[in-house]
């Protein structure tokens, strides 16, 4: 939620710590854009991190599959099966991957191992002003599905064709 978020960090603090993000790297970060033109500007803070695609070019450009779905969606990297050799990392439109120091491409998982335990992503649990929500946008009685029903959002890069699903209320 980008009109809740004020660009603390404690998401990008939150995932470095939950995942020993090593140092000097990270899997999300805080971006803050200011549109419009003066006296009507409107400034926007949003946490930003892979958008979980359902049409990820990561995915498809895997020279071995290292990169693939798995649970709900979530776009996982098998660190024993990359190779390091970028193709992903050039492929995705919203730089949201990096070459560990140990050599395997690298990136957000929504936790993926606090989601099989039924808890949201660690920079949802520690957000305090709660403008991140997770869930499954398959279930139309949810939060997420609500609120995508009743709020204005947007996805990043649409025209990238990627069918990005990490949204941004507005």
């Amino acid at each position: 939620d980008t009109i809740r978020c004020v660009g603390c960090s404690d998401c990008v603090v939150a995932c470095q710590t939950e995942n020993n993000v090593p140092l000097g790297y990270c899997r999300d970060w805080i971006v803050e854009e200011t549109s419009g033109n003066y006296p009507e500007l409107r400034m926007e803070i949003r946490s930003e991190r892979c958008n979980q695609c359902d049409n990820s070019p990561c995915v498809r450009c895997c020279p071995t599959s290292a990169s693939h779905y798995s649970d709900g969606g979530i776009v996982l990297v098998t660190a024993n099966e990359c190779t390091g050799c970028k193709a992903c990392v050039a492929s995705c439109p919203y730089d949201a991957r990096f070459v560990h120091p140990e050599g395997y491409i690298y990136k957000c998982t929504f936790c993926i191992h606090r989601v099989r335990e039924g808890k949201d992503p660690a920079c949802v649990d520690v957000c305090p002003t709660h403008a991140m929500i997770f869930g499954d946008l398959d279930d139309p009685l949810g939060e997420l599905s609500k609120l995508l029903v009743t709020r204005k959002h947007k996805t990043l890069i649409p025209e990238a064709g990627t069918s990005p699903r990490v949204y941004y209320l507005l």
